[in-house]
């Protein structure tokens, strides 16, 4: 008789496109960015407030490659954000589209 074959945890890994390092980094530049805007918009000057950003991106990238449980959050993190990013692209082609 033929048994059901069990999955293997390499089977049920997410694939490779979902686990990119690309992705991961533009990801902790984006938030990078977030710090550095909302710093200079709320309490320091643009240097200090890229200097504090730049810290944060370092943090981020080096927390990812030590932990998993850290690249898992920036995994989910970057879904979140390419989504908000490509529901805001589509609505500007809608825009375009209407008036094009």
């Amino acid at each position: 008789m033929n048994t059901p074959e069990t999955p293997t945890p390499s089977s049920t890994a997410r694939p490779a496109s979902t686990r990119s390092p690309v992705r991961r980094i533009a990801t902790a530049v984006i938030l990078g960015a977030l710090v550095v805007v909302s710093l200079w918009i709320c309490a320091f000057s643009f240097i200090t407030s890229l200097l504090i950003g730049s810290g944060v991106i370092v943090v981020i990238v080096a927390a990812d490659t030590v932990s998993e449980v850290a690249s898992m959050i920036l995994d989910a993190l970057a879904a979140v954000i390419l989504f908000v990013l490509a529901a805001i692209a589509a609505l500007f082609a809608a825009i375009f589209d209407i008036f094009g």
